[in-house]
């Protein structure tokens, strides 16, 4: 058969087929708004040219040092400038930028530096002893990089030599590294352990180029954004802010510690207009006193676990202008958001709250989502009721989980990608988080969601944060037990006033059986650790966890 016109004399060259990439949003910065700040980080100031050039500087050092394609350069730093730096640097020396989360025992950073056979390691001062300490553990060590920020606390030194010293070697004039293939690796991100082990999420230059335009539109960001760092940028590369906010040539405000007191203050002296919060950070926020409105809006996005709606609530109170998104790091991002439409507006309070929590609909940069049988992967109806697993489709997903193949298999299964989240689909299509698929409380041949029982308990005035878990019960076969971190100078109400407390809002078989008065553990991102809460409940979950790694 001869060939359609469309089907001759169109292929794709080097004048218009290039890999995808997120790296070119530096130099693009850098051309078009050369001097203006790219990086505040206290009274430091640094403009895009000057980024730029730190940025090609560190891909010439590295290279130098030898660390080229196939090779895991690791960094423990909290939001500074070489965290930001590394985000260009790493990859444009071909290498793969491994974010740890500093949060971590020694045991936990050493199986992040073991499994993604780190090569050489960038450490924050601050996290010397710990980066020590894991390094000890290690059967051959890498080459140790200190950053010595001028706001850290001072430690003694482990590195074979320091940041600054590294980047005035490197070449101002260094080309960089290119992706040769839009489906090479950029990042090695571990997921955050709220169900135990980690495992390496690789993502490509091509979902992180696409993740980074979605943040972009989804969240659409104003001209010369001012983004506060309060999302750790070793979270899924901070959603991918770290590239996104670089092609929108705003201002990275750097943040080393978060607490309310910090974000208000940079809000008012560095002129903060947006900002990403998990809801360790938004309670933070809710609970700030003696704050009265913001004299302009702050956009924040938030994502993590479900927020209790009395916390979104109080945000917007005080003047936040607040998104809810879905993200996963196997996705690099947020690509699920709760829109808000404009009839909304008119709605009561309440009905807004209800609204609001839910997680919402695929933005357009991302392809398909759908709530469904895990095994049979049939839809479920629009009734707000039935639930399925959120499974994703797009662009987006991670390349795999490193040195796994079963565990990727197992999240692809059926075309799908499994998030493990439980989530009902409501008329008009938006998704709700109802549950993870290991925090379902099945009593007496009931599903219990504990997101539910959460939202109940976070009423209570003196309730900061709570996690719902299963409890073995020999009647029923499991039953809810609440853990609950109380605001700071309440009185300790007690375990009868809670139960009662959830009576006037819960079927009495969703009411907890059991209240734990305690400070509750959680990943640096915010998410409650409830593989540790179910050890402690004594869980069957827990029980056959422990047992398979006996």
């Amino acid at each position: 058969m001869k060939p359609g016109a469309y089907e001759t004399g169109l292929d794709h060259c080097k004048a218009n087929y290039l890999p995808l990439t997120p790296l070119g949003f530096l130099d693009r910065a850098a051309v078009v708004h050369p001097d203006r700040v790219a990086v505040v980080h206290a009274e430091l100031r640094r403009t895009w040219s000057e980024t730029r050039e730190r940025c090609y500087r560190l891909a010439s050092a590295l290279r130098e040092r030898g660390m080229g394609a196939g090779d895991t350069v690791s960094i423990m730093s909290p939001n500074t400038p070489a965290m930001l730096e590394a985000h260009f640097g790493v990859p444009l020396c071909g290498a793969v930028l491994n974010t740890v989360n500093y949060r971590l025992d020694a045991e936990g950073v050493a199986f992040i530096l073991r499994h993604g056979e780190c090569k050489l390691l960038l450490v924050d001062r601050e996290f010397a002893a710990l980066a020590d300490a894991a390094i000890k553990l290690l059967e051959r060590r890498p080459l140790v990089i200190d950053i010595n920020d001028h706001l850290a606390p001072l430690c003694h030194s482990i590195g074979d030599t320091d940041y600054e010293t590294l980047i005035s070697s490197g070449d101002p004039d260094f080309e960089g590294i290119w992706p040769t293939d839009e489906w090479q690796p950029i990042a090695l991100n571990y997921t955050s352990g709220t169900t135990g082990d980690p495992k390496g999420v690789v993502a490509s230059h091509r979902g992180t180029y696409l993740m980074s335009l979605l943040q972009m539109t989804n969240w659409p960001l104003s001209r010369a954004p001012r983004y506060l760092w309060t999302l750790p940028m070793f979270h899924a590369n901070g959603w991918c802010f770290t590239w996104a906010i670089t092609a929108a040539a705003g201002t990275h405000v750097c943040l080393r510690k978060v607490s309310a007191e910090t974000v208000f203050e940079a809000i008012d002296n560095q002129d903060v207009d947006h900002f990403c919060a998990a809801p360790v950070v938004m309670a933070m926020i809710a609970n700030a006193a003696d704050r009265p409105p913001l004299k302009k809006p702050v956009r924040v996005l938030t994502a993590g676990s479900p927020p209790p709606a009395t916390v979104l609530n109080a945000v917007v109170s005080k003047g936040f202008d607040v998104d809810h998104v879905y993200g996963i790091t196997e996705v690099s991002g947020t690509p699920i958001s709760c829109v808000w439409q404009d009839a909304w507006d008119d709605l009561s309070a309440s009905e807004q709250s209800t609204l609001r929590v839910r997680q919402g609909t695929r933005a357009a940069g991302f392809e398909n989502l759908m709530v469904a049988d895990p095994e049979t992967l049939q839809p479920v109806p629009k009734d707000g009721q039935t639930t399925g697993e959120l499974l994703l489709k797009g662009n987006t997903v991670m390349m795999g989980y490193l040195k796994n193949e079963r565990a990727t298999r197992t999240a692809f299964a059926g075309g799908w990608f499994h998030t493990g989240d439980v989530a009902v689909v409501h008329p008009n299509g938006y998704v709700q988080i109802t549950d993870r698929c290991k925090d379902v409380i099945i009593s007496g041949g009931e599903n219990i969601s504990s997101v539910e029982i959460e939202e109940a308990i976070h009423c209570h005035p003196a309730v900061l944060h709570v996690a719902v878990v299963a409890q073995p019960d020999e009647k029923w076969g499991e039953v809810p037990c609440a853990f609950i971190e109380l605001k700071s100078g309440v009185e300790v109400p007690a375990e009868a006033d809670i139960i009662e407390f959830c009576q006037t809002r819960l079927a009495r078989f969703k009411c907890p059986r059991r209240v734990i008065f305690t400070e509750l553990p959680k990943t640096a991102t915010g998410k409650i650790q409830k593989f540790l809460l179910r050890e402690q409940a004594g869980s069957r979950d827990a029980i056959v966890r422990l047992a398979s790694n006996a």
